[in-house]
């Protein structure tokens, strides 16, 4: 369910997408060669998958729903324990609201590079509340499970960058090269767009 999802929100924005990601790639390029600056194909492939994950974020948790109620619910757990475990209904709202915030905590860590984990937990806390006001608003539902799931999968993806750093550190220098990593995101996109041509081969057969 979640992964049909996914699909369905990129099915519904890939036109915007694509124009987005020439325009930004496109600014970006003339940016660094006005000032002089080194061009690291990994760096910006980063860059730019963290804005398309944002305004994924964004288009998944305004635009989509499964349940169409609306209203708040403030009783932690409650929706949590509504479902039974393993149904679908569980993995979407349990494993769902985790997994799509566990990037922004990997990609908070590695930004800021915080000390401590509070600035995670506040960060994600914060941003999940205005999601649900914003959910709220526009006649979905306020639930306090939501921000409880989004908090730790933040939290998890904070650690998950922690464990990668600590990793990282340890590896020969060859691993640490920006030809290693760059080759790495090369072979990403290939099997993405692997991906993304067999969709979209199956949308307009």
């Amino acid at each position: 369910m979640i992964a049909n999802l996914i699909s369905k929100v990129f099915n519904n924005i890939w036109p915007m997408l694509v124009i987005f990601i020439v325009a930004i790639a496109l600014m970006r390029f003339f940016y660094l060669q006005n000032h002089h600056e080194k061009f690291t194909l990994h760096k910006e492939l980063s860059y730019l998958f963290a804005i398309i994950y944002i305004w994924l974020l964004f288009e998944i948790l305004t635009m989509t729903e499964v349940n169409t109620t609306s209203g708040m619910n403030l009783v932690p757990f409650s929706e949590i324990t509504r479902y039974k475990v393993g149904s679908s209904m569980f993995n979407y709202n349990v494993f769902g609201n985790i997994l799509i915030f566990l990037p922004f905590g990997y990609l908070f860590g590695s930004y800021v590079s915080p000390k401590k984990v509070w600035s995670i937990v506040v960060t994600t806390l914060l941003t999940s509340i205005a999601v649900e006001f914003v959910q709220l608003q526009i006649g979905r539902s306020f639930d306090i499970d939501d921000i409880l799931l989004n908090v730790v999968g933040g939290i998890l993806g904070y650690f998950l960058y922690i464990g990668l750093s600590a990793i990282n550190r340890h590896l020969p220098s060859i691993f640490k090269s920006d030809l290693f990593y760059n080759l790495v995101y090369i072979v990403l996109i290939l099997l993405l767009g692997i991906y993304l041509f067999g969709y979209w081969g199956v949308i307009f057969k």
